[in-house]
């Protein structure tokens, strides 16, 4: 790349050296243009990595700003997000502030629900990187908290330099410092007689990483002196298991699958760690928060216990999890709406549903779809099921309750009262997954109207 530095030039003073090898592992990542967003918190960790990213980013040419969540906590939070201001000011780089409230909830701690949501805003960010401050120490700290935590091999699993979100339009994560030591980030701070703020929390061992670092961690350093490179050395091993589970579950969804669905009569043929393994990863793909082991046991007891006709319907977290012949269904857990629907479709190509979520597109195709003639009398409203509807798609059979027509299409119960039906005044013209009424089908070489029902 133009413009890049000398590395023996680089290597010769300390700070130089951590220079460099941040600008390596940037090299293997990033590209000319790239947009980086550092996640500036204020502390020593974050105030180092501003200084090396606004150090290299002339040399490497990419973007710099900041992202500062004030999470509303401490009664400092105010004084660090005008600390990082200030800082970014210094650097005239931009930077966004991000207010939250964080409350407790019940079953998750603080810390935790901060960190949430402190992602939440990451991943809604407008550029191509989130970079953030954790280092070789964190990751340490990080395994083992895991550890007491009762983690599976996933949890366990070291944190990557790079990590790719479920959202394709949410920025990656980017780690430039997690083989940084603590101790070589401090020296390079006082080297370069950098200025930060510390946050008062981290000194309450009332938090268990406070109380793992400033308790446990400083043994553990006295026996074994090189425990994080260690302990890194173990993470890396784990995730590498981690990746061919990973691989082992995509067969195995592979094979499970009958016309894009997953048949719980394939899953019972797997060994019961295998169709764990099948659960949790197919859980983890559908953005599910994970039961604890033993929930997750016990769903899978019940489903591979399941007769043939049960419709099972499990709820945890954000998720449930549904069965119905013999396909398996995992779902978002929606707040059913008390409200019944009645939109006006006036002929726009697109609406937009929030009672049930999801959108209808109208696309005009010749032989096929809805003839326009057909409704030009009535006035023509999107609504759900109330009871009672009869339909004819077939012009060769006669009229039978929609019902009946939904049991043999075989859509699951659940969805059938939050179908989005299309109305011409009282007569029903169109249902998804089942199609167009008689009276309102196109004619021979006649331009339709063709609904799709798209739900989320």
């Amino acid at each position: 790349m133009n413009g890049l530095w000398d590395m023996a030039h680089l290597r010769k003073s300390k700070s130089n050296s951590l220079l460099c090898d941040t600008q390596e592992v940037l090299l293997a990542h990033i590209k000319q243009g790239d947009h980086l967003t550092i996640a500036l918190s204020g502390g020593i960790d974050s105030v180092v990595l501003l200084h090396l990213l606004a150090s290299l980013s002339q040399h490497m040419h990419f973007t710099l700003s900041a992202v500062h969540v004030n999470h509303g906590i401490s009664s400092n939070a105010t004084l660090w997000s005008q600390f990082c201001c200030n800082l970014c000011h210094t650097y005239d780089i931009p930077i966004y502030i991000a207010y939250l409230q964080i409350k407790k909830e019940s079953g998750i701690s603080l810390e935790a629900n901060a960190r949430e949501e402190r992602y939440r805003i990451f991943n809604q960010l407008q550029t191509d990187y989130v970079v953030l401050a954790q280092h070789l120490d964190d990751q340490a700290e990080t395994l083992l908290l895991q550890l007491f935590r009762g983690a599976g091999i996933k949890g366990l699993s070291a944190m990557p330099v790079v990590r790719k979100q479920f959202s394709d339009t949410a920025p990656q994560l980017l780690r430039p410092l997690l083989e940084v030591s603590r101790s070589r980030i401090e020296a390079y701070a006082h080297e370069n007689k950098l200025n930060w703020m510390n946050d008062e929390s981290n000194d309450s061992i009332a938090f268990n990483r406070n109380f793992l670092r400033h308790k446990i961690l400083p043994l553990l350093k006295e026996r074994y002196p090189n425990y994080p490179k260690t302990l890194l050395r173990t993470s890396r091993h784990l995730s590498e298991a981690s990746s061919l589970l990973d691989e082992l579950a995509e067969i195995d969804i592979g094979n499970c699958l009958v016309s894009g669905k997953l048949k719980v009569s394939n899953i019972r043929k797997l060994s019961f760690p295998r169709a764990k393994n099948l659960l949790r990863h197919t859980l983890l793909q559908r953005g599910a928060n994970l039961p604890s082991t033993a929930k997750l046991d016990d769903i899978l007891s019940q489903l591979l216990s399941a007769g043939s006709g049960s419709q099972l319907h499990i709820n945890f977290g954000n998720t449930e999890i549904r069965c119905y012949k013999d396909a398996l269904y995992i779902l978002s857990r929606k707040i059913p709406s008390k409200e019944p629907i009645q939109i006006s479709w006036c002929g726009e190509a697109f609406l937009a549903l929030k009672h049930p979520t999801g959108s209808i597109h109208f696309t005009q195709v010749r032989n096929q779809g809805i003839s326009p003639q057909s409704m030009i009398h009535e006035p023509i409203m999107i609504c759900l099921r109330s009871g009672g509807e009869r339909f004819m798609p077939a012009c060769n059979r006669p009229r039978r309750s929609l019902k009946n027509l939904l049991q043999e299409a075989s859509i699951p119960p659940w969805e059938r009262n939050t179908l989005p039906l299309l109305f011409c005044g009282e007569k029903l013209v169109w249902v998804p997954g089942i199609g167009i009424d008689c009276e309102f089908q196109v004619k021979s070489d006649e331009m339709g109207i063709l609904p799709i029902w798209n739900p989320e």
